[in-house]
């Protein structure tokens, strides 16, 4: 420090603190060898208070207004400094200005899940986050066990600290709580109002006040909340029975819409299919057709088309010594009414080694087994 600085600063008279950034905390008073002049104006502003601490140890407190230092107000620091007689000498003292304001929007959020046992889930995982507020309730504890010597103390040297107890301190409350998950979202504010009485009463011992705790969200587990999305569509169908006739009639509205190869014959097969297919989840439906079996049974028994093999295969197929295809399952059943596909046709489709008999083929052996064999010859 140069000279006219030391000589400047034996002749401070006015002593205050303008230029809080938002998130400093204490603030220390910086002159040479800490001597203030006798008579010297202290001005302490609203959401202040200033400090003197002489060889560390705290003399005296000032809360908001103007001052004017002299021996006889400031009673501590005098004692201390043994003078018992008024003097107008500079003194040495340390000056700390606290802030008393609110510190608002700090966060929180747990690294770690928390487990709890919930009763329609089991054991369950939860992360949570929020923000909370503090304030400067005591600034000689707060001066004394966290601030030290430190001459510009900010909310970010000790929100890691705070950060720790309450996750710790509401870890404990929402786990013991037995608070449904699926009602968590509706006692946020309970929640953060149990777990701030029990964060405050730490937070005294550090000399300071928690004002306000917010639990913003409580999240599941991916798999968890994958779960509670099936179960919300399970409600929004309702009779999974009836979905399914749904499912399966729209499905046949579609087939007969598109009827793809094998022209008329086809189609007409469809809507026999689709017609028997309709019938049988009407009788399922009414407890059947009544007596006789209605009219699509034969001898007291209700016969169905084959199968179909899958529609998104085609295949080609050897008629009169030449390969015919590609076909789809409608064209393929329309082959067989005519006679030109049999079980012992030799057919192939993308996939295959080579050319197999049709009733060997295990998508294709379904479409014989409704169908008759070959009539022996006559006499």
């Amino acid at each position: 420090m140069s000279l006219w600085d030391r000589l400047t600063g034996e002749f401070i008279d006015v002593i205050d603190w303008t230029t809080d950034d938002g998130d400093t905390m204490v603030w220390r008073f910086e002159r040479y060898g800490n001597e203030i002049k006798y008579g010297a104006k202290l001005t302490v502003r609203e959401g202040q208070t200033a400090v003197f601490v002489n060889q560390g140890q705290v003399a005296d407190i000032f809360p908001p207004g103007m001052y004017m230092l002299e021996t006889n107000n400031l009673p501590v620091l005098s004692t201390l400094q043994h003078w018992d007689h008024g003097f107008q000498s500079p003194f040495k003292a340390e000056i700390y200005f606290v802030s008393l304001k609110q510190f608002t929007d700090l966060k929180w959020g747990t690294k770690n899940p928390v487990m709890l046992r919930d009763a329609d889930f089991g054991p369950t995982r939860l992360r949570a986050f929020g923000t909370y507020a503090i304030r400067v309730a005591d600034p000689k504890v707060f001066l004394r066990e966290i601030v030290g010597t430190d001459g510009e103390f900010t909310t970010g040297e000790i929100q890691g600290q705070l950060r720790n107890i309450i996750v710790s301190r509401f870890s404990n409350a929402i786990a013991s709580s037995g608070i449904p998950v699926l009602d968590l979202a509706a006692n946020y504010d309970d929640l953060g109002t149990f777990a701030a009485s029990k964060i405050g009463e730490e937070m005294v011992e550090y000399g300071l006040s928690l004002t306000k705790l917010l639990v913003e969200n409580v999240s599941l587990p991916p798999e968890v909340e994958k779960a509670m999305d099936r179960r919300t569509q399970m409600g929004v169908i309702g009779d999974l029975s009836k979905y399914g006739q749904f499912q399966a009639a729209e499905a046949m509205r579609a087939a007969a819409s598109n009827p793809g190869e094998g022209g008329g014959a086809a189609s007409a097969g469809i809507g026999a299919g689709i017609g028997m297919a309709m019938g049988h989840m009407m009788g399922g439906a009414m407890g059947g057709f009544g007596q006789g079996g209605g009219a699509f049974a034969q001898g007291g028994r209700a016969s169905a088309p084959p199968p179909l093999p899958p529609r998104g295969r085609q295949w080609h197929v050897a008629v009169d010594g030449a390969a015919s295809g590609p076909h789809g399952a409608e064209a393929l059943s329309g082959l067989i009414r005519d006679g030109r596909l049999t079980r012992d046709s030799l057919v192939w489709s993308d996939g295959m080694a080579g050319w197999e008999r049709a009733h060997s083929v295990p998508d294709l052996a379904p479409l014989f087994t409704a169908t008759p064999p070959p009539l022996p010859p006559a006499g």
